[in-house]
């Protein structure tokens, strides 16, 4: 009888310090725990500047059960994850981070929920070791996506879990420039499973997520899957409207009736062109998100151009 494949993918961008000892402990899990499963791994490098690809060319060399594809260019933390998991054809397909924030021990606990018949069994940070301010933002991030998208975005969770091939075929037909592969669970995905665990720090390295790349991921899940926020912007501006002319209105009266020493004055005028002039650039601005977001969905560009790739039967480059 033929063995089941599981296919492990790893983005990686800098972690030379990482990949070595990641490559050593999942061989280490599969060859231990889970011996009945043939395997792969798959590094998917994002242009690393530092020796990471060097340390994946001497990795692959060793143990042909580990590959690598080597981006041309840094495509950026939503395209190449997506890419390296529809590169995987394993029985199913395992994606976690090369810094040990996702912890590799709990992948036998992932299969075995799989085989148990759950399509698609994810990790769920209970508690992680970050600042109090970036895990505010967070948690408010998702009560706010929560409640003006249609669908059900799942709180706390990286991309970290299990995916039965049979879901990856789906994220394989989506042509998506730009993929919010969270937004596709909740969408598309079958009924998961979850995993509570604590998020350690990072082994080695430093994150390479700052201000702009959150902002940058949170903008696409909103501008993906919320029409809610641009129907505010109508409503708000129907209701500023209203106010505005029962104002008008009441001002009108009140000169009328006390023409002699009623004064309005110059400071609700200024005050309401300084008010309207913020909201108005405000929902510009998120106008903007949303112009950009179908921008990139038109211009149909692939996910990543590959410069090559390590240990693969079939060695053409997959530019998708």
């Amino acid at each position: 009888m033929k063995m089941k494949k599981i296919s492990i993918v790893i983005p990686t961008y800098n972690e030379q310090e990482n990949v070595g000892a990641m490559t050593e402990k999942l061989t280490e899990i599969m060859n231990t725990s889970l011996p009945q499963y043939d395997y792969e791994i798959i590094f998917i490098d994002n242009h690393s500047k530092d020796g990471t690809r060097k340390i994946l060319r001497r990795l692959c060399a060793a143990d042909k059960k580990v590959k690598a594809i080597f981006n041309a260019r840094n495509f950026g933390q939503l395209r190449s994850p997506v890419h390296g998991l529809k590169q995987a054809y394993g029985d199913c397909v395992i994606r976690l981070n090369a810094d040990f924030q996702d912890p590799p021990e709990l992948i036998p606990e992932f299969v075995h929920k799989w085989e148990e018949g759950s399509k698609i069994v994810i990790g769920i940070k209970s508690k992680t070791d970050e600042n109090f301010f970036m895990s505010f933002v967070r948690k408010k991030y998702y009560k706010l996506l929560r409640k003006i998208t249609d669908i059900g975005h799942i709180e706390n969770f990286t991309g970290f879990g299990l995916y039965d091939r049979d879901f990856v075929n789906i994220v394989r037909d989506i042509h998506d420039p730009v993929p919010y592969l969270r937004g596709m669970i909740a969408e598309l995905g079958y009924d998961y499973e979850t995993i509570t665990y604590e998020r350690p720090r990072r082994r080695a390295g430093k994150s390479k997520n700052n201000f702009y790349s959150l902002y940058d991921y949170a903008m696409v899940g909103i501008t993906s899957y919320s029409k809610v926020v641009m129907r505010i912007a109508t409503f708000f501006g129907f209701g500023v409207g209203v106010l505005s002319l029962i104002v008008a209105l009441v001002y009108f009266i009140l000169k009328l009736i006390h023409w002699d020493w009623f004064r309005s004055g110059i400071a609700p005028l200024v005050i309401g062109v300084f008010f309207l002039g913020g909201v108005e650039l405000f929902f510009i601005g998120l106008l903007g998100e949303y112009v950009l977001s179908i921008n990139s969905r038109v211009l149909d560009r692939p996910l990543v151009i590959e410069e090559e790739r390590l240990n693969f039967e079939d060695s053409t480059l997959h530019n998708e």
